[in-house]
């Protein structure tokens, strides 16, 4: 067990809104922070995936009126998407009796599909919070390698080998595959479905080009476009936008594409050992996307996150512009040298940054010119949990 910084969240939320949505995929880690919030107020959990859990709520409101005052905590609630105009209903029949906050928690693994259900009937009661994988300051540093290799799934990382931990994430991608996107609808063959997921896995933070996507796998534009918007919603996949704001520039217009684990990026390419993730072309661009998710994840929340990239070589593989109004600049490398490029320099000025960082592999924080400075990971991730 690993504290996580998410509950932290979840319980402040759940003090101030009468509901919140915990998002994340498959097997993060929800059901476990639902149940160790459950065990510090009276709830009740249901599982929606189970049918005598769903039968018990074929009449939502003679159920739901008799535990007023509980938090109910809802699992894979996209399952009923009817049910949100009776919790609606419910929030303000709570409200009349002086329950205010803390009366449902929703746990779900399809954003956009939960987003949709929720926001026009839970309008004004409801908070959203994404759960992320295991972090680095929540699994230790002394563990950085293990979490970069194996990614931040509870079971994968947990894993008592490697070989363990490669054949879960094989397991996990194949069920996601045959069993739980076409529950949610899509007729998309499993083996076109992988071979789409393992392109973007060899591009790790390549910009999106569509076309050569369709190629590849002789399908149209479009069809790359539904099987990129589905992985996304499923927050498997990242589409990081880039920055827009020069326009005095030419700027890059294509996203950028991460797939979101670090551990399922090496799972698609067969990689099961450091040494085979080292010796990969892939090594750059999977330790880049895992210290964008890794960033991302700390940064505070209403954080909005781009690159920024001009057709003149001006380049940052990640933008920051926190709440407070600030831009922080972020360059990536994976090496020992704390250096930044020139197109670096031209790009904190194109942005007017307030804070240049670079995150390399190096393990002391070492000051650079105007203002730069190269820190190791987690020292990044402790100056954006400060923010």
């Amino acid at each position: 067990m690993y504290n996580r910084h998410v509950f932290k969240a979840v319980i402040s939320a759940l003090d101030e809104q009468a509901a919140v949505v915990l998002l994340g995929p498959r097997q993060i880690g929800k059901t476990t922070l639902a149940l160790d919030v459950a065990g510090q107020r009276r709830s009740v959990y249901l599982d929606l995936e189970r049918e005598a859990d769903r039968r018990i709520l074929v009449e939502p409101d003679l159920y739901l009126d008799e535990l007023a005052g509980n938090l109910v905590i809802l699992d894979e609630v996209q399952q009923m998407p009817d049910l949100f105009r009776n919790l609606r209903g419910q929030i303000d029949m709570r409200r009349r009796k002086g329950y205010r906050t803390g009366q449902f928690l929703l746990l779900g693994s399809a954003s956009n599909v939960l987003l949709n259900q929720s926001a026009e009937s839970l309008a004004g009661r409801v908070r959203y919070i994404e759960m992320p994988p295991l972090l680095l300051d929540e699994v230790g540093e002394n563990r950085l390698n293990d979490l970069w290799l194996r990614g931040g799934f509870p079971d994968s990382f947990q894993a008592a080998h490697n070989r363990a931990s490669l054949s879960w994430r094989e397991d996990f991608i194949r069920t996601y595959l045959e069993r739980d996107i076409p529950a949610l609808g899509p007729r998309i063959p499993a083996t076109t479905l992988r071979r789409f997921w393992t392109m973007l896995a060899h591009t790790q933070g390549g910009l999106l080009n569509a076309s050569a996507l369709a190629e590849g796998l002789g399908i149209s534009g479009q069809t790359v476009g539904r099987y990129l918007d589905l992985l996304v919603d499923l927050m498997l996949v990242r589409r990081l936008t880039p920055w827009h704001e020069n326009f005095g520039k030419r700027l890059i217009k294509s996203p950028k594409v991460y797939v979101r684990d670090s551990g399922l990026v090496h799972a698609l390419l067969g990689l099961g050992s450091l040494e085979a993730l080292l010796g990969h072309p892939v090594v750059g661009g999977s330790w880049e996307g895992f210290c964008i998710e890794t960033l991302i994840a700390a940064a505070p929340s209403g954080t909005e996150a781009f690159f920024y990239r001009t057709s003149a070589g001006a380049e940052l593989d990640l933008v920051l512009r926190l709440p407070d109004g600030s831009t922080w600049a972020i360059e990536i490398k994976r090496t020992t040298s704390p250096k930044v490029s020139r197109g670096f320099h031209l790009a904190i000025e194109d942005i007017g940054a307030d804070r240049k960082l670079l995150v390399y592999a190096g393990d002391r924080e070492v000051p650079g010119e105007n203002g730069l400075r190269a820190m190791p990971l987690g020292r990044t991730l402790a100056a954006l949990r400060e923010a």
